[in-house]
């Protein structure tokens, strides 16, 4: 969980600054443009995430997860640092968003590649009576370095004049990545190997081609847990990554009242994914999930409608409706992920059927929601975005064979 706050504080700084970033780097005389660029190198860090799983997939189904989720975890903190030692487009032109788009690239490889193995390392540690509540500490740790990264740019925004906030103060939550990388992966290699995985090893078990094995064997539970994950992937992108700029940049908000807000949105989905978790493994991940689906195709639009009136309460009251249905469903999934695969293949295929709903469906998200509102000129037309994905996957939740209860 240390490792896991570590690697995801380094990798959501981009999206709490993107505002900030897109004045620095993209300096375009069109608000939405630059802020449409922004998005883009968010999602260009996404385009990696498959790559990664593929990559790290095979390194921790043939030669240990524990080796793969430390080199991953190193992978992310160093061009994380990067990023605040970045010349800006002032500076250098036209290399200074290349670079930036370089370092996504790499933060995407690392990303791939850890969360969904730490989701694999920890449930392949648990019980099976307990696989609910344990995975969820993945995405709870997942949470808690988001949150961490929010309150860093909620304090820095607060502390320093915009002036200085913009000029030099927004690298320093940068800079911080590199030492806690370090600790990270001294906590990493402290790690006992799965147990699971080393009778596996033991018993001349572990598969030698896992990445052809999941395609010739697995396709259709990776296309089933591809459309599963996208009521987590666009739903969390969103109220994580776009919603601070939204708020900033398109209603108008100040930066700090934003950051605040965001980090109320955390501390609320770090309460909602252990209960939802732990109801999981008594009545079944595809009960829960199955619920909370339906629950964002009845309310997202009336939440959007609350989310854009003025005033601070009635958009965070909207937000933190908004995080009670994304903590609900993101709760249950790395359980329902994890036993969906065969333990010889399920770094490989849990790594491989999320990263590809995250790269395609949750790296894209910002920069098209920014579109939507610019196309339509209606600022609620997000909602009618998520709830159209939240039909794909209640549909492929219909289609899954997982038990109905826990396992």
């Amino acid at each position: 969980m240390v490792g896991n706050t570590l690697q995801w504080y380094d990798y959501a700084l981009y999206g709490y600054f993107a505002s900030v970033i897109s004045d620095l780097f993209f300096p375009l005389k069109n608000e939405y443009l630059s802020l449409i660029a922004a998005f883009g190198v968010f999602a260009a860090g996404f385009i990696m995430r498959p790559v990664g799983a593929i990559l790290f997939g095979y390194i921790g189904d043939k030669y240990g997860r524990r080796l793969a989720l430390s080199s991953a975890v190193l992978l992310m903190a160093v061009p994380t640092s990067c990023i605040g030692l970045l010349p800006t487009y002032e500076d250098i032109g036209i290399i200074a968003p290349l670079l930036l788009i370089v370092i996504r690239l790499i933060q995407g490889l690392a990303l791939g590649g850890e969360f969904s193995g730490s989701m694999t390392f920890i449930i392949e540690h648990s019980p099976d009576n307990k696989h609910g509540i344990v995975g969820s500490s993945s995405m709870f740790s997942m949470v808690l370095g988001m949150l961490l990264g929010s309150f860093v740019a909620a304090f820095t925004a607060g502390v320093l004049t915009p002036e200085d906030f913009k000029t030099w103060g927004w690298r320093i939550p940068f800079l911080i990545s590199l030492p806690a990388g370090i600790i990270g992966l001294y906590i990493r290699t402290q790690l006992q190997e799965s147990p699971k995985y080393e009778k596996l090893k033991l018993e001349n078990g572990l598969s030698v081609k896992p990445l052809r094995e999941v395609i010739m064997h697995h396709w259709k539970e990776v296309i089933i847990v591809i459309g599963i994950v996208l009521s987590l992937t666009v739903p969390f992108y969103t109220l994580t990554v776009f919603m601070n700029s939204f708020l900033v940049k398109i209603l108008n908000h100040s930066i700090h009242n934003a950051t605040i807000m965001n980090t109320i949105n955390m501390l609320v989905l770090m309460i909602f994914i252990p209960i939802s978790a732990i109801v999981s493994d008594k009545i079944g991940r595809k009960n829960v999930l199955i619920a909370v689906t339906i629950g964002y195709i009845l309310f997202t639009y009336p939440i959007f409608l609350l989310l854009v009136q003025d005033g601070f309460i009635k958009p965070l009251l909207a937000q933190i409706a908004f995080s009670i249905l994304v903590g609900c469903f993101i709760g249950p999934l790395p359980a329902m992920m994890v036993e969906t695969f065969p333990t010889k293949v399920c770094y490989t295929g849990t790594a491989l059927s999320y990263n590809f709903s995250i790269a395609i469906f949750g790296g894209t998200a910002p920069a098209i929601s920014t579109w939507l509102i610019k196309s339509t000129e209606l600022n609620s037309i997000v909602a009618l975005y998520i709830i159209l994905y939240a039909i794909v996957s209640l549909i492929a939740l219909c289609c899954y064979k997982g038990e109905s209860t826990a396992k």
